[in-house]
């Protein structure tokens, strides 16, 4: 019997146990499904997954908006591991996987017979993610919350108004990295058992994913000895790289190198600035950024935020208005991105990338709960 007999794309045939919830192992599951993956997602008895329960938003028919953004081409199964049948499930459903992938605090399902350990001893092929809020040992016991790891990891340290308070980021950023970096794992990992026909124990968490996705701001610690602050806006090493006012409205305004700024003094008729010695390279406009800012000001005042976005575009100088999430989608769109799919009338955004050969594909919408039972038994009572 084929669970998933509708399935196209690279992974198709691969079949995930997916006892992962909220953010960081859904949305990795998400993508590996969009690939063609048969994702299988074991949910708790009585509300599921939790992000079932966050609202508001939710869509026309009560759903919460958080739990469709990741978990669409998808089953559900509901199984309460306490329930000496249900674990039974549970186990054949890993014992059959192709990949495991859970977010228990670490130990959490060796109480289940459901470990890497235990797995891999009736099937030595699986590849078994984990993912932890703070890794296996010191921070076994700390939960793992984007927003805690956005605190204690410096981000929120460098978010925010130089003279405000910090800041979280207006989405859960660091789960969204750790579910990348758990998809690329868990394909890296595939790879190597179709070269070898062993599995493996893969395992992240989102305090080393999040000091990873931190980039220019933890490398300035450790190559630069430099403890990076809030700039609001603004950007350490370059000018202008921030939102700047305009008669109407803000513009992000971007000069990211000397020709650029050249191609920006030009379009806003201040030809006067390029032979500036003090604004000649990037280290020089950083040192007199007090000094260039009210020339530029002086100059954007005449024209609006959408004026100067396509004078400026046109000039080949990066820039664009602050747009609501509704505009950036509907932008999106007027660029030909097509950003919105609808598998089964529920619209998301779509998988980012494109193939050329191995399109992703939208099979089916996020499944309510428990809605699979039936299939996945059947599946696994099969030959």
């Amino acid at each position: 019997m084929v669970i998933d007999d509708d399935a196209s794309g690279p992974l198709a045939g691969v079949v995930v146990a997916d006892f992962s919830r909220i953010l960081a192992g859904p949305y990795a599951t998400m993508l590996l499904a969009d690939l063609g993956a048969t994702v299988i997602k074991v949910e708790g008895p009585g509300t599921g997954d939790d992000t079932r329960t966050w609202t508001p938003p939710t869509s026309d028919d009560g759903t919460a908006t958080y739990y469709l953004s990741i978990n669409r081409n998808k089953r559900s199964i509901v199984l309460d591991l306490g329930d000496a049948g249900d674990l039974d499930v549970a186990r054949r459903l890993a014992a059959r996987a192709d990949v495991l992938i859970e977010n228990l605090k670490p130990g959490g399902m060796v109480r289940f017979g459901l470990d890497h350990a235990s797995v891999a001893t009736g099937n030595p092929g699986i590849v078994y993610c984990s993912i932890s809020g703070f890794g296996p040992e010191g921070g076994a016991a700390l939960p793992g919350y984007d927003l805690l790891v956005q605190a204690v990891s410096g981000l929120m340290s460098v978010t925010g108004e130089a003279d405000g308070p910090p800041l979280r980021a207006g989405v859960a950023v660091f789960d969204v990295i750790t579910g990348l970096h758990a998809a690329v794992a868990i394909t890296a990992a595939l790879r190597h058992r179709e070269i070898t026909g062993v599995g493996q124990l893969v395992e992240t968490n989102l305090l080393s994913a999040g000091l990873s996705g931190l980039v220019n701001q933890t490398s300035a610690v450790l190559a630069g000895g430099v403890v990076p602050g809030r700039l609001g806006n603004a950007h350490l090493s370059l000018f202008p790289y921030e939102p700047l006012p305009t008669g109407e409205g803000d513009l992000i305004v971007i000069a990211a190198n000397d020709g650029q700024f050249r191609r920006l003094a030009l379009a806003i008729g201040a030809p006067e600035l390029i032979d500036d010695p003090r604004f000649g390279s990037m280290g020089s406009r950083n040192a007199s950024r007090d000094a260039l800012r009210p020339l530029l000001l002086e100059r954007l005042a005449t024209r609006s935020a959408r004026e100067w976005f396509d004078v400026l575009t046109a000039a080949g100088v990066p820039c664009g208005p602050i747009q609501t999430v509704d505009e950036g989608l509907a932008f999106a769109q007027r660029l030909g991105l097509d950003p919105v799919v609808a598998p089964g009338g529920v619209p998301s955004v779509r998988n980012p990338v494109t193939y050329s050969a191995t399109p992703p594909s939208y099979r089916r919408p996020p499944p309510a709960l428990n809605a699979d039972d039936a299939e996945v038994r059947a599946w696994l009572d099969s030959p």
